[in-house]
């Protein structure tokens, strides 16, 4: 099993900046890649960033050259810097990792999420 636990959301003005962090722990082998999905009030979860195993990166186009996704392997921690943030980025983020096929276990991990709310 794989634990994900996110932190560093909070209330932040607009144009203001965060820097979110999502901690792994326990089979860590079995996860490679691991994603950033976040969700508005009555809105779907959506996808946000994501960090391959080869360092490659991916970004929903809404946050393009404002968001950057990065990992520290060492401290099996993924962080998601974002920067000229905006109201409409006020969502809770949580963080995904998809799970290997040839681990035991769910289809992929989820953390509980951290509030992000930007104010104007």
């Amino acid at each position: 099993q794989v634990r994900l636990v996110e932190s560093g959301g909070g209330l932040v003005q607009a144009g203001g900046s965060l820097r979110l962090s999502c901690a792994a722990s326990g089979e860590t082998i079995c996860i490679s890649t691991t994603d950033w999905y976040r969700q508005a009030p009555g809105k779907e979860r959506d996808f946000v960033a994501s960090i391959a195993g080869g360092g490659r990166a991916y970004y929903a186009d809404s946050v393009k050259g404002r968001f950057t996704i990065s990992r520290d392997v060492a401290k099996n921690t993924v962080y998601l810097q974002m920067n000229s943030l905006k109201r409409e980025d006020t969502a809770v983020y949580y963080c995904n990792a998809p799970n290997s096929d040839y681990c035991p276990g769910p289809a992929d991990y989820w953390g509980q999420g951290t509030q992000v709310t930007v104010s104007s």
